[in-house]
């Protein structure tokens, strides 16, 4: 028996797994892939050239895959993947790439919780276990790493970078990179120490969370002299944590979010 509602409108040239569940008055359009498991709620649009993994839920009025909101876009193909274990809730919008974001590819991992009235925009990466949170909205080529939480109604402005295990708090604006590890809030937003929080959850232990406290005061607290230096790459050879850190923020084109001065 068929798990296409017989109102739901599915593209000839598309390829849908036989598990795959679609709901009432959904629409799947050209080249769209959709993997085992996968549920369609009622009135999703999937638009086009568009990849699904297994085992995700997507929930009723979600527009997906349709067209860049992008004044240079020009018709030419651009696709979105989506892979598996993510929850999509409702009025989610996520478009397609654009040529000019390299590959053509906006790109949303694996197990992520994807709530009501978010925007992923053209040519945004999104990693693993993240959770965006009531009508967040991400600009075009954003990149954003793993198991991140971005509180509600956070705006991130395009071309930034959001570091893993980092924490955006409630209507925070980013207008420049979140290193890793770090919470940050307000408009603009700076930071305000470790997302420890988020880091238990994630089961780092207190010795890795004392050490990241530690370099997050010698990178924003201390004066830039040769002491913190030598003692940060020291940090760094011991912790892959901080050398990760120090290299997100090395490498960082945007400027990193700037600390609050305050904690």
């Amino acid at each position: 028996m068929s798990k296409i509602h017989p109102t739901a409108i599915v593209h000839k040239s598309s390829s849908i797994d036989t598990s795959v569940e679609i709901g009432p008055y959904s629409v799947i359009g050209e080249n769209v892939s959709i993997d085992k498991n996968t549920i369609i709620g009622p009135h999703v649009v999937i638009s086009s050239n568009c990849e699904i993994g297994q085992d995700n839920k997507i929930y009723q009025f979600a527009s997906i895959s349709e067209i860049p909101q992008d004044k240079k876009y020009e018709g030419e193909d651009c696709r979105l993947i989506i892979g598996s274990g993510n929850t999509i809730r409702e009025y989610c919008t996520i478009n397609r790439g654009t040529k000019a974001g390299g590959n053509s590819v906006t790109k949303v991992g694996d197990n992520n919780w994807i709530m009501a009235y978010v925007h992923i925009a053209h040519d945004c990466v999104i990693g693993n276990n993240n959770v965006m949170s009531n009508s967040t909205s991400l600009a075009g080529h954003v990149i954003m790493g793993s198991n991140i939480v971005l509180a509600g109604y956070v705006l991130v402005h395009q071309f930034c970078r959001i570091g893993d295990y980092s924490f955006a708090g409630m209507g925070a604006a980013l207008n420049q990179d979140l290193p890793p590890y770090l919470l940050a809030t307000g408009s603009f937003a700076k930071t305000h120490g470790l997302n420890r929080e988020g880091l238990r959850r994630n089961n780092f232990d207190q010795k890795k969370i004392n050490t990241l406290h530690k370099a997050y005061k010698l990178i924003f607290r201390s004066s830039n002299n040769p002491t913190n230096t030598n003692e940060l790459e020291n940090l760094s050879k011991e912790y892959d944590e901080v050398s990760y850190l120090l290299d997100f923020i090395e490498q960082s084109e945007r400027g990193v979010i700037q600390s609050s001065k305050s904690d």
